[in-house]
């Protein structure tokens, strides 16, 4: 009998813990998550490009997705923490009707990486749209340059993947890139970093592993948010010749489409 009472009581004690972790996970809306933004910022995160600002030497407390915000530390940090003399900062919302998008179109769109070949871009010296990635694969690894297909879809989402990219760059050639995508309590967490130096013609521009973009996803009540921060490090006299933000800017607007256009299909 004693132990009949003891499996009642401990079933009785999970029922209320369930309850507790479901709604500990409950979707958010914008305003939740940014409750302070001008109107002017929160209508153009709503807009078709979203939006998008760039800093130099910034600190966490000038960035939108700090301070008063929703995101969470973990979010920021592992761009800032490699205090980075380059900054874009960009915020988009795909609208939707609630649980619209689950994270797990997020992960698909994400694993399609030939989806980011031929995206094009505004190109102002050229004044024409020009793709900015002209080919893009899998490779097996950091060294290797054998192609990967992409998956087939998935069914579920790993806690935490890693591949490695081989893109040809309009600017910068060959270009070799880390992806870890790391599952967070309300979202998902894709991080890019170059793994060789970026290099225009001979000259190295961004030296292995100075380079970081970081994509955060979240379903809420509007549809999804995609809060994106990228950095760069570089040498002061390259800086001085090439328009370092604009070259992140563009990227991070062009992977960004890349990805909203996979979830929503």
């Amino acid at each position: 009998m004693q132990k009949i009472t003891n499996v009642l009581l401990f079933f009785m004690v999970l029922i209320p813990l369930s309850k507790v972790s479901a709604s500990s996970v409950q979707v958010r809306s914008f305003n939740e998550i940014f409750p302070i933004l001008s109107p002017a910022i929160r209508t153009a995160v709503f807009s078709n490009n979203g939006f998008s600002r760039t800093y130099e030497r910034a600190s966490s407390s000038s960035l939108i997705g700090s301070g008063q915000s929703g995101l969470g530390f973990n979010i920021i940090n592992p761009i800032l923490s490699r205090q980075p003399g380059f900054l874009v900062e960009t915020i988009v919302v795909i609208p939707g009707r609630e649980n619209q998008y689950p994270l797990l179109k997020v992960y698909n769109a994400l694993s399609q990486v030939r989806g980011l070949q031929g995206r094009l871009y505004h190109s102002h010296s050229r004044n024409a749209e020009v793709p900015l990635f002209e080919e893009v694969t899998r490779i097996e690894s950091a060294r290797s340059n054998t192609s990967v297909a992409d998956p087939s879809p998935a069914s579920r989402i790993p806690q935490s993947e890693t591949i490695f990219l081989r893109m040809r760059d309009v600017n910068f050639g060959n270009s070799f890139y880390r992806a870890d995508m790391v599952v967070e309590n309300r979202g998902l967490r894709y991080t890019m970093t170059n793994t060789r130096d970026l290099t225009y013609g001979l000259v190295p521009v961004i030296r292995d592993g100075n380079f970081t973009a970081q994509l955060y996803f979240e379903p809420i009540s509007e549809g999804m948010l995609i809060y994106g921060l990228a950095g760069a490090s570089v040498a002061n006299i390259v800086s001085s010749m090439v328009s370092i933000n604009s070259a992140i800017d563009k990227r991070l607007a062009v992977i960004i489409g890349w990805v909203s256009g996979g979830i929503r299909r």
